[in-house]
């Protein structure tokens, strides 16, 4: 079967929840005034995606892996190699790569562990963080470059590095950051040793030149935390995967705010469109989104969207921040409705992960999803959310799923037979 349909999965980033208190029971997307959302559930057919299976957490990483037809229990290296990827690191074999959070410490104690969400001068931290270690560290060339907001990404690069250590952001606010210690399996191998005190060594070192740096004493200056440590984390090697085009015979782009997808998307060779006003945060232009889709429309067979904003809000635990934020994922989608040709495109709309408020987390709860254009039948479901997607005809669905699903839809799936 052949067609020229064109398929789109746009993805709300932690948009999925859990019922909240304060709003009388409902999620936020629930709550949230979603016209365009409901107007494409109603027209089409609802379900439920589990990216790795059911009761599965996901990160962004593996559960966009998953989406997209990659097995992460087969492919999966850790999230470092996606944040290097994304900000332009390639990582070779044998290399290191970490994922950073710019942190604020007092002490040793993380007591911000995004600094604020730091939105500027993170290119200036990392610049003093790499003039500072340009020799390296016991032999190892240390790569550094600043991501969105309080992100970075960490490249080790030299001799007998060993993958097989522990994290040193903790995850948690209030207390010590970790020492990092070769995991159980490696306590005794000389090369775990030396690479997690090459790790200690250089957040002691980039702590010091941090500390010191005038944007830092400015932000104290200003009352603001000072994002004076870099804290790494999801430690990671090089990653190999097919071509997206290899694998689908589909042309692919990617049009996403954050580095880890980014990343992702330039190892699978899809185009990486960047938009100058997505920010990744509360005030990114989601029209400015919505506009690059109809662009890379013309000429893509394939687009994956993801406003990151709503993920923010479960992190934080702010109800109100999530629901503006998913209103923002509304407006895009209804520009979407207003200006593509749906005789020629299906579209499902998700989220990767759902990152409820009450847990400040991703947890792992179906994901509501809804599918509409070229080939779908209408289902009765009549608004977007997860107690109205759950009756819906798609049923229950994992990762492996979703590109058959839509192939199908698209009349671009092959038979399986005679």
């Amino acid at each position: 079967m052949s067609s020229d349909c064109k398929m789109i999965i746009f993805i709300g980033d932690g948009m999925g929840g859990r019922p909240v208190e304060s709003l009388g029971g409902k999620t936020t997307i629930e709550a949230a005034n979603t016209p365009n959302l409901d107007a494409v559930a109603a027209g089409g057919e609802s379900g439920y995606l589990h990216p790795a299976g059911y009761g599965i957490p996901v990160g962004s990483d593996t559960s966009h892996m998953a989406i997209l037809g990659y097995d992460p229990f087969t492919f999966y290296r850790g999230r470092g190699p996606f944040e290097a990827k994304g900000v332009g690191i390639d990582v070779l074999p044998g290399d290191l790569a970490f994922r950073c959070n710019f942190s604020t410490l007092e002490g040793n104690v993380v007591t911000d562990r995004r600094a604020g969400r730091i939105s500027s001068g993170t290119d200036q931290l990392a610049a003093a963080v790499r003039e500072g270690l340009k020799d390296g560290i016991d032999g190892v060339e240390v790569i550094f470059k600043e991501s969105v907001e309080h992100r970075a990404a960490l490249v080790l690069r030299g001799e007998n590095l060993d993958h097989r250590i522990g994290e040193v952001d903790p995850h948690v606010e209030g207390v010590d950051y970790w020492e990092c210690v070769p995991l159980p399996e490696a306590a005794d191998d000389p090369n775990a040793i030396r690479t997690a005190k090459i790790v200690n060594e250089f957040v002691a070192r980039a702590h010091e030149i941090l500390d010191a740096h005038p944007v830092n004493q400015d932000r104290k200056a200003k009352g603001l935390p000072p994002a004076n440590a870099a804290l790494p984390r999801g430690v990671g090697t090089a990653v190999d995967l097919e071509a997206f085009e290899a694998k689908y015979g589909l042309t692919g782009a990617m049009i996403v705010e954050v580095d880890l997808v980014r990343g992702l998307g330039a190892y699978l060779s899809m185009d990486v469109i960047h938009v100058d006003d997505a920010t990744g945060g509360a005030d990114t232009d989601e029209m400015a989104i919505a506009k690059a889709v109809v662009d890379a429309w013309a000429d893509h067979d394939f687009i994956l969207v993801n406003i990151k904003a709503p993920d923010l809000g479960g992190h934080d635990g702010d109800a109100a921040a999530k629901i503006a934020s998913i209103e923002k994922v509304d407006r895009a989608v209804g520009y979407l409705l207003e200006a593509l040709d749906w005789s020629r495109t299906t579209m499902m709309i998700a989220a990767d992960h759902c990152t409820p408020c009450s847990m400040m987390d991703h947890s792992g709860d179906g994901i509501p999803i809804a599918v509409i254009g070229y080939g779908v039948r209408p289902d009765g479901v009549t608004e977007y959310g997860e107690r109205a997607c759950a009756g819906g005809s798609v049923g229950h669905i994992t990762g492996p799923d979703v590109m058959r699903m839509l192939a199908s839809y698209a009349g671009r799936a092959h038979k399986f037979g005679a």
